[in-house]
């Protein structure tokens, strides 16, 4: 799975975010056919934006889409999504979430479970790497990200 084309393109999204100064967190949104819909990195840091994480963002710009696109469909991101994004792909019933890592963090990978969408963590040590260097040089925008003080 590390050489899919939609995790592919959630690692080069994470490496965006990171050459950017933002929280190194990438995301693709694959159609049941392997194309890819959208894709998008974490943008709170460059926007200035509450909610503009990689998950989110790559649901924006795929634009508006039929119910039975996203049920196919799998959701590629580099780290395991919080609460909100898990309620993304959760609104719009994806059939599957491919994790980079969730060693740094882990979300709602169980509700994820609970409702239907199979769950896979592929343990990529770039993706890992992405985010124990931001978490160890900004520790204070990355807890800002997942809500803690």
């Amino acid at each position: 799975m590390e050489t899919d084309p939609g995790f592919i393109a959630a690692l080069e999204e994470a490496r965006k975010g990171a050459a950017e100064g933002g929280v190194p967190i990438g995301s693709a949104l694959v159609a049941a056919d392997g194309t890819i819909l959208g894709r998008g990195h974490n943008m709170r840091l460059q926007k200035g934006s509450a909610t503009l994480h990689a998950e989110i963002s790559t649901f924006e710009n795929a634009g508006r889409l039929p119910a039975s696109v996203y049920r196919g469909a799998t959701c590629y991101t580099t780290l395991s999504p919080c609460d909100m994004c898990t309620g993304s792909c959760v609104m719009y019933k994806v059939k599957r979430v491919v994790i980079g890592e969730n060693e740094t963090f882990v979300g709602g990978e169980e509700y994820l479970k609970q409702r239907g969408i199979e769950v896979v963590v592929l343990k990529n040590k770039e993706c890992q790497e992405l985010m124990k260097k931001f978490i160890a040089e900004k520790p204070e925008e990355w807890n800002e990200d997942i809500g803690e003080p």
